[in-house]
């Protein structure tokens, strides 16, 4: 099944600390849309990213996750789920690629799974 990568980007004037509603927005967005189809749930971004390209300057990288889902639209439908997308921010979706196993990365995955 397809993986997608959903790269989840809050406004740059948001202030997640005065929202206390944010943490019960991420847990039933984390819990009832991406669990049931999580690969890797990624990891928050505390710290801004450095942009390449791109990437709307009145956001900044909120950190992301990796699902399956059937195909492109499966996976718009998860993130409109995502709790910035109501406070000014979005949602990033990318298709990922297979790697032929002597790809470098692919050679990376294999040594840190057997670490």
């Amino acid at each position: 099944m397809p993986k997608y990568l959903l790269s989840y980007r809050s406004a740059k004037n948001y202030d997640a600390l005065a929202d206390p509603a944010l943490n019960s927005d991420w847990d039933s967005f984390l819990n009832d849309q991406v669990a049931p189809s999580v690969v890797e749930p990624g990891w928050p971004v505390f710290e801004p990213a450095t942009l390449v390209g791109e990437t709307g300057p009145s956001t900044q990288h909120g950190g992301y996750s990796v699902v399956t889902a059937e195909d492109i639209d499966a996976a718009l439908d998860i993130a409109r789920r995502c709790p910035y997308v109501a406070r000014g921010g979005g949602v990033e979706i990318g298709l990922l690629g297979d790697l032929p196993a002597e790809h470098p990365a692919e050679q990376m995955r294999l040594r840190l799974a057997q670490a």
